[in-house]
This record gives structure tokens, sequence and C-alpha cells, in this order.
């Protein structure tokens, strides 16, 4: 016998008895065919299986909430497009409950399935109804709307139920993240989210330095191959706001939640941390540091170990000096480093310039400092990338030189230092030098495993672009499993990579899903109307190529494609081609 938390889904053909009594063949026909050709098909992609035959029903379990709700919806649109039997259509009524259950001899039993089973009889013909707790795990993950019915007294279930009915259902049901294949269930090894730490005090100028301890934490951990580590840009949606773990567990998908508070005082800082196992509410460890400002950066190395002690996880040989190796001791080095991130990363010529200032301050009072030896090497990036109105080639060399004399220097001084090597990659993709970018973002990968931004945004990049669009397109979804909350880029990158492999539909509603949640990224519009042209699909493609030409009237295709780095010909003369069947000028 073996207990467990499960997804049930129970569903059974509303009126069964009137329709068999009416064509008891032509019935059990019916309702088999859709049972084997419809049914049982949806829960199996969506990753159920059937533990009991009812006849005109089943019952079976998912690993996760969203799972079943997702296949229950797909059950339900797809059953609205079957031909009816004799004018009378065969509808299913299906209930949803997460619960306890008992497994035994291939049964299972429970009141998990129980409430499944009576939720189901809830169900109006062709609806479905689900449990509070699994309404609690799959809103804001599914495109379905839900009306509240209250609390119900089920037959047989001591206990009153909370009770949702899903309202506006729509081809569009399944969320775009399991469409393609996104699994955000809790992984069965250890998976952890860093939230940004509280600053407890009214000075609200102490943000950034409490920001840079919980992401100085998430970047440490990230480093260890045995955990899963969510991504800053994340777990930094709930900056400001009052969450309970058990949320963060079920938006996130991790088990484990870390959170923390600063204060800092003069010459003196408090820290406090704590890790809890949000599935069981239990706190494993907490401890408060009171010490001086300057040994912040032990602090931070402490809170480490202790979270890798208390999740007994074994550091793989290499990974015990990467994960510690903070950098630098000079704590104004490190706040130069820190004020200078969101310029490094993009933003007007103006974070640039002021970022570019505080980067070199920063190598001014610690020269020795890899991480500022990295921001200054991406700054001269920026500078260099295709688009940065350089203007002469002598510009486009000189800041080339800069990223790569800043990236060795890095290694020189951090051999580990996975940033270096993607911002390296990146630098070589530039250079035409494909090969080498290749050999620099599989190091970067290695070396840090857990980072959405050097899978997604750059190994990403490289792969498509040097002739490996499905290495690209795996990289791409391992960042976004590691970023729940993804920025629309990462859509981009996944069409880029989709096109690439000619997998054009893919690419297809890959941009349409980015467009969606960022309207007015040039590059999406411009994407589209290749990917439609290519396609063949003549008036989508056309009303795509108006939308670029509507946010860049200036646009032609010889000077879009010249700036593209792609090591095969053959994928730039394919965007072309595709951007002129879209009707885009020359």
């Amino acid at each position: 016998m073996e207990r467990r938390l499960a997804a049930i889904l129970a569903a059974d053909v509303a009126g069964y008895s009137r329709l068999m009594s009416a064509d008891e063949a032509g019935t059990l026909s019916a309702v088999n065919s859709c049972l084997s050709q419809v049914v049982e098909p949806a829960i199996a992609e969506h990753g159920g299986h059937v533990f009991k035959r009812l006849g005109d029903g089943l019952l079976a379990e998912f690993p996760s909430a969203v799972r079943a709700v997702a296949c229950a919806a797909q059950i339900q649109n797809d059953m609205s497009s079957r031909e009816a039997l004799d004018g009378q259509p065969i509808q299913f009524r299906i209930g949803v409950n997460l619960g306890d259950i008992i497994a035994e001899g291939g049964d299972i039993f429970g009141d998990g399935v129980n409430i499944a089973a009576r939720l189901e009889a809830l169900a109006e013909p062709g609806g479905i109804c689900v449990a509070g707790p699994v309404y609690d795990q799959v809103r804001g993950k599914v495109e379905l709307t839900f009306d509240h019915l209250g609390e119900k007294q089920l037959k047989n279930i001591p206990d009153p139920v909370r009770v949702y009915r899903v309202a506006g259902m729509s081809r569009r049901a399944i969320s775009f993240e399991l469409s393609i294949g996104l699994d955000f269930t809790i992984p069965d090894y250890p998976s952890i989210a860093v939230l940004p730490f509280t600053v407890m005090s009214a000075d609200s100028e102490q943000e950034f330095f409490a920001d840079g301890v919980a992401e100085d934490i998430i970047t440490a951990l990230s480093k260890i191959s045995q955990l899963m580590v969510v991504s800053r840009n994340s777990t930094f949606t709930y900056k400001g706001r009052a969450v309970d773990v058990k949320q963060v567990s079920r938006e996130q998908g991790v088990r484990y939640v870390v959170e923390g508070s600063v204060r800092k005082g003069g010459n003196k800082v408090r820290v406090t941390a704590q890790l809890v196992d949000a599935q069981t509410g239990l706190h494993l460890w907490a401890d408060r540091y009171d010490r001086d400002l300057e040994d912040i950066f032990a602090v931070q190395d402490e809170i480490v170990r202790e979270i890798v002690t208390a999740l007994d996880v074994k550091l793989r040989e290499g990974e015990q000096h990467r994960v510690w190796a903070s950098g630098t001791r000079n704590l104004e080095a490190w706040e130069c480093v820190r004020l200078a991130t969101d310029g490094v990363l993009g933003g007007a010529t103006e974070a640039r310039a002021r970022s570019t200032k505080l980067i070199e301050r920063a190598l001014e009072l610690d020269p020795d400092y890899p991480t500022a030896w990295a921001m200054r090497g991406w700054l001269y990036f920026n500078e260099a990338d295709v688009g940065g109105g350089l203007g002469t080639r002598d510009k486009f060399e000189a800041a080339q030189a800069g990223a790569f004399r800043c990236g060795h220097r890095a290694l020189e001084l951090d051999p580990g230092y996975a940033d270096a090597y993607g911002m390296l990659a990146l630098t070589h993709l530039n250079a035409g030098e494909h090969d080498k970018a290749i050999e620099m973002a599989e190091k970067a990968i290695a070396l840090d495993p857990n980072s959405a931004e050097n899978l997604g945004g750059v190994a990403s990049a490289v792969m498509t672009k040097s002739g490996k669009p499905e290495r690209a397109i795996e990289l791409i979804k391992r960042a976004m499993r590691l970023c729940p909350f993804y920025r629309p880029g990462l859509l981009r990158g996944l069409g880029t990579a989709y096109r690439a492999s000619g997998r054009l539909q893919e690419a297809v509603a890959c941009y349409r899903e980015s467009i969606k949640r960022e309207a007015g990224y040039l590059a999406a519009y411009v994407n589209l109307a290749s990917a439609l042209g290519e396609l063949g699909w003549a008036d989508e493609a056309r009303e795509a190529a108006r939308d670029v030409l509507d946010h860049e009237p200036e646009f032609s295709i010889s000077r879009y494609i010249a700036g593209l780095s792609y090591k095969n010909q053959a994928d730039i003369d394919r965007i072309a081609a595709g951007l002129r069947a879209a009707g885009l000028p020359e």
C-alpha cells in the first residue's frame, strides 16, 4: 500500500442511460470511440495514466493539477467538434481534484478519488468542475476563467469542499508553455527559489544592498549542478509583496524557498535567512548574523554553506571553489558593480555611460575583481554589437578588442567564471568565429548550469546562428524552466531557433505569443513576416509586413540581413526569401 499526493481526473458521459435506451449498440460504439480516440490520447499527452475504466467513463491520475486541468480542457474542446450520435452529442462531465490517495494492487482509492468523482457529477455536460486546491495550483497557469460556486457538501465527504467551475473555455485553454512541452512540476532533485531580501529600515537606498546580497546567494547556488535554482528575474517579481512560500513553490515549481532580511546601520549589518520546505512548511534552517559591514561576503558564504548542508547536496570536483569564490572583498567595489548592473545589461546611452564610470571605479578599487572585468567586457560588447550605431569598422573592431581583453582578464583571475565565457561566446559570434563561440558557450553552460541568462540569451543565440538550432531549442526551454516568469525575448529566441530548424509553424506560434506579451518589438514582427512568407501564408505574411513598416517605415531587407551573423549563408537566404514573399522592400 502506497499513500501519495496526486491530481485525479474523473470523467463520464452525460445522459448515458438515456443514450443507451435509445440506441444501445450505437452508444457503446460512439462512447468507446470517444474514449479511445479523444480522452485517453489526451491523458497520455499530458503525462497522466488511466487507472480505472468505468464503461461510460474513467478515472486518471496526473503528476500535477496543471496537467490534469489542461487535459480536461483539451478533452472538452476536442469533444465539442465531434459528430453527434443521431442528433445527440456525446458530452463528458469532468471533475478534477488534488488530494491524498492510496495506491494498492494497481488501483487507487481514498478521498482524493472520491471527491473527483463527486465534482464530476456537479459539472454540466461539456463542463469541468475543480476543487479549491486545484484552482489554487492552476490559477494564472492555464488560459481559463473560473466561477466560484462556493463550498459544497458532497455525498459521503465529511467536510465541505470549495468548488470552481471552468468558464469561457476555448481552443486557447491550454497555456502556451504546456503547448511547447514545458513542465513546471517540482523535479525529483533539490529545487530552490531565493526571494528578494527584505530591507528592515525606512532607508530606500539600502534596497540595492539587500538585492545584491540575495543575488549573490542565487549566483553561488546556481553553480551547483545537483540543484535547480530559479533565476533572479523570476523570484524578484515578488519584490515588495507579501507572498506565502506555498505560492512561490506552486508558481516557480520548486520545493525549497529561502527568505531573508537585511538591516544596515553605520558600519554594522544584520542579516537573517531561513530555508523552508514549502511543501511541508517546515523550517529546515534559520540563522541571524550580526556583523561588521565588511564581513557581508563571509555572511553570504555561510548562508550558502548552510543551505547546501541542509539539503545534503554533494559538491562535485571543482564546484566548491566556484561556489565560494566571491570575487572581491572590497565593499565599495562590490557596491559599484551592483549599481552598474542595469546599465550593463541594457538601457539608454546615459545609463551605459554611468555604468562604465562605476565599473572603472570598481577596477580602481580592486584591479583583481573578475566580475568587474567581465562587466566592462559586456559594455564593450554592447558597443560592438550589431546595430550599435558605431558607424565605422575601426570603432567596431576597437570595441571587439576591448571585449576580448576584458573577458580574458576575468578568466585569468577566475578560470571558472561562467559569465566571462558567455560574454566571449557572443563576442566570437560577432567576429564570425562560430566554432570558438560554441566552445565558449558550452563552457559557460558547464560552469553555471542554472544560469537562465547564459542558457537562454547567450548559448541559444550562438547555437542558432552556428547551425545547431535543435541544441538552441533545448537550451531555451531549460532557461524558461529556470525562469518561469521569463521575458518575451526568450520566446523570440525560441521562435528563431524553430525557424532555423525548419519548424516554421512552431516559430510562428512563438513570435505571435511574444508579440501578445510584448507588443512593439520590431524583431518579432520581422521574424514573423519572414516565417509566414516562407510558409506561403500570403495574407498573413502581408499583414505582418504591414506591422513591420508601421514600426520601421524605412525598413529594407538588404539592411536587415547585413546585420545577421549566421554561419550558414543558406539561413540568411531563407530569411531574406521569406521577407520578400511577405512583400517587404529590398
